[in-house]
């Protein structure tokens, strides 16, 4: 290891030293976002001042630490991969940086497209209206107070509050949702 290491040029040693930390770095990170311990903000800072945009909240910008880590990696192992078929060091240069910016590409398209599946976990209780559920505590007469019912909305089993403008209705039979109340109670008739 040591004879290849010295017999390398200082070009070479330069790549290498910049290649293997940053695959590293990538390794960890990739295994953090798959475990899900990453995080969607690669920086926290406080500030004070008030800055005008026109262009809203982006959520996936190009400067992170990911995509220079990415970018790098490209680069290195671009420059690694070509040394033994192209000699011009110039030209190694910018293949290195036209490979990273597409792999930095091609990391932000993959996870914007992964971004596309993921759920919000945003209820819309209006989508309740017209939907049967369950009584699960007594819904007591004519809004004279709130009983529970478990509904599904949006793929998800809730517990809700609701009310009823007629007869109490016990546990266990069903309702259907008429209307949703601005403090987001439920108004429910029998089944």
């Amino acid at each position: 290891m040591n004879e290849w290491w010295n017999a390398l040029e200082v070009f070479d040693k330069v790549i290498w030293i910049i290649t293997v930390p940053v695959s590293v770095v990538f390794i960890i990170q990739m295994v953090f976002t798959f475990l899900g311990m990453d995080s969607n903000d690669d920086l926290n800072v406080d500030f004070d001042g008030d800055l005008d945009s026109d262009v809203g909240h982006v959520p996936f910008q190009l400067f992170t630490f990911r995509n220079f880590i990415n970018f790098l990696l490209g680069f290195g192992w671009a420059i690694i991969s070509f040394k033994s078929i192209i000699e011009n060091q110039g030209i190694l240069i910018l293949l290195g940086i036209a490979v990273g910016c597409l792999l930095v590409a091609a990391v932000m398209y993959i996870f914007i497209s992964m971004n596309k599946f993921a759920q919000s976990g945003n209820m819309d209780i209006r989508n309740s209206i017209n939907r049967t559920a369950q009584v699960y505590l007594t819904i007591p007469a004519k809004k004279s107070g709130t009983g529970k019912v478990h509904i599904n909305i949006q793929g998800t089993l809730r517990e809700l509050d609701a009310i009823t403008l007629g007869e109490s209705i016990p546990s266990g039979n069903y309702v259907k949702v008429v209307d949703v109340s601005q403090n987001n109670i439920l108004l429910v008739i029998s089944a």
